[in-house]
């Protein structure tokens, strides 16, 4: 049981990015999947997530508009397409989940309309940079 990210890199302010979370022995269609990211000497803060029951997307209020979380089942994979990138968005990005044979690290809660949804599940970071 496993989660990827990929999709990292450099990008000038305006740019734009797409992040892949991957999940290898277990269906991502399952599990609500959460995007996270951690800026250097800052705590790792919940950017969206998307529901495993009817697709309820999530954004935190600082990424409204410009990113957007989807599902490709098919592939049993998760994007977030990042747009308007700014400098402020540098950061490690992680996906996660919250899986009963993939607990490997701290619990982070996402708080949405619908309640608390809850990760522990975490696949390794990738980085993304936004500079000129």
């Amino acid at each position: 049981v496993q989660l990827q990210a990929s999709g990292g890199g450099l990008v000038q302010p305006g740019g734009s990015l797409r992040l892949s979370c991957a999940a290898s022995g277990f269906a991502l269609n399952d599990y609500p999947i959460g995007w996270f990211r951690q800026a250097p000497g800052k705590e790792r803060e919940g950017v969206s997530c998307i529901s495993n029951t009817d697709g309820t997307t999530y954004y935190t209020d600082s990424v409204k508009g410009r990113f957007t979380i989807s599902r490709d089942n098919a592939k049993n994979t998760v994007y977030l397409q990042m747009n308007s990138l700014k400098p402020e968005d540098t950061a490690v990005y992680y996906c996660a989940t919250e899986h009963p044979d993939l607990n490997n690290g701290d619990t982070l809660v996402i708080v949405t309309t619908d309640g608390p949804i809850p990760f522990n599940s975490w696949g390794q970071g990738t980085l993304v940079t936004v500079s000129s």
